[in-house]
């Protein structure tokens, strides 16, 4: 972007000084002709020494915070290196998607310089930032020019994350701790076999002793196939929520937001997690890593409502977890008698819309249930589902 153009003052000058121009001709008064063609030439004047230096730059950002949670505030820092002939004075902005909110404008200080300024996670996404415009004028304020600097940069919004009070320590078969997990593989004692290491996986899971042995690097392969401890389902069937729209659902929101949090309470307990949707696709899976969370986030910073749904049977899988959070939207009493609860020895449910009854059918069928509201305490919602587990599984 390169805008180049008279400002307000400038257009007014110019046309006066036109008009001036005229009526000197028109009542033969050589003044008024001397002074309308000054108020022509300050304009031209003004916009030549404005549009025609060259001025190109580079601009490199950096930004405090990789994953910036809605309600998060992060600090941009911007590196500017402009090459320009003389001294530009100007104000310059930030371009900010709707994403993220900020005061990203100020006085530029001169051809190089740092500028920093905060934003703050508004809606979950992968955007970008910028780029930087930097909007210079004349001495006099009659002529503009607008030009954008440098490349944008990423930015993802995730969930927000929020406090969640811990379920009992021991539900399931795990009971939360990881020295149980090679006891729960899903394909059999076949899968403590040793395979050869390949380009990803992490040196942290050398089976140093088989590598010995065989002479090439091996890596344990029942971390990679173990069941789960504890799984978290986000319905995000379509017939569930709103019509997507310019704005984002506060019910879906909410609902997102909590299944972030409901995994990294697992994952704090010492669980072992699966993050699915409804139709099954996995969105995340903890186990322990810092990767792992980051990899779950960027999936939930863009996940939506879409397709439909599938018995829980299957999404699950074979081994019954322990924990077992279900999260819906609108649910009904004829969705809730067919929702089964896989097996799990915790079974949770909780729904920011339940039609009547849609709740009590489930707790009849092995479910400690919860409302939701997407404006309130999410936290709260949580903490009254957990007194049934408690009273079942203590």
């Amino acid at each position: 972007m390169n805008r180049r153009s008279l400002t307000a003052r400038g257009a007014a000058c110019l046309i006066a000084g036109i008009l001036l121009v005229v009526a000197a001709n028109v009542v033969s008064a050589r003044p008024l002709l001397y002074v309308g063609v000054l108020l022509i030439a300050l304009p031209l004047l003004a916009a030549l020494s404005v549009f025609a230096p060259r001025r190109s730059g580079q601009v490199t950002r950096v930004i405090s915070t990789d994953l910036l949670a809605v309600g998060e505030i992060s600090r941009v820092s911007m590196r500017v290196d402009l090459r320009s002939v003389g001294r530009p004075s100007g104000t310059w902005r930030d371009t900010l998607p709707r994403a993220v909110s900020g005061d990203a404008q100020g006085e530029y200080p001169g051809d190089s310089g740092t500028l920093r300024y905060d934003v703050e996670g508004v809606r979950r996404g992968i955007s970008t930032l910028g780029p930087l415009v930097l909007r210079t004028v004349d001495g006099f304020g009659l002529a503009q020019r607008e030009q954008a600097f440098g490349d944008t940069r990423t930015i993802t919004v995730v969930p927000q994350v929020i406090a969640l009070p811990p379920l009992p320590t021991k539900v399931g078969a795990a009971g939360g701790t990881a020295q149980t997990r090679s006891s729960r593989l899903g394909q059999g004692a076949d899968n403590l076999i040793p395979r050869p290491y390949m380009s990803g996986d992490s040196r942290r899971r050398i089976h140093w002793r088989a590598t010995a042995h065989r002479g090439d690097l091996m890596v344990r392969q029942e971390e990679e196939e173990a069941s789960p401890d504890a799984v978290v389902v986000l319905d995000r069937a379509a017939a569930r929520w709103g019509r997507p729209g310019d704005e984002p659902d506060p019910a879906f929101e909410a609902a997102v937001s909590l299944c972030a949090s409901a995994a990294l309470r697992f994952v704090q307990d010492g669980y072992s997690v699966d993050v699915v949707d409804s139709a099954g696709s996995l969105l995340g899976a903890l186990r322990g890593h810092e990767d792992d969370r980051d990899g779950l986030m960027v999936a939930l910073a863009t996940v939506l409502p879409r397709g439909e749904a599938r018995d829980l049977r299957t999404v699950v899988g074979g081994n019954p977890p322990g924990p077992l959070v279900f999260i819906t939207g609108r649910i009904d009493a004829a969705d809730a008698a067919r929702l089964s609860t896989a097996g799990a020895a915790a079974p949770m449910l909780l729904a920011t819309e339940p039609e009547a009854d849609a709740l009590a059918v489930a707790a009849v069928h092995g479910w400690s249930t919860a409302s939701v509201d997407p404006m309130g305490d999410l936290s709260e919602a949580w903490s009254d589902a957990l007194p049934v587990a408690k009273a079942a599984h203590v």
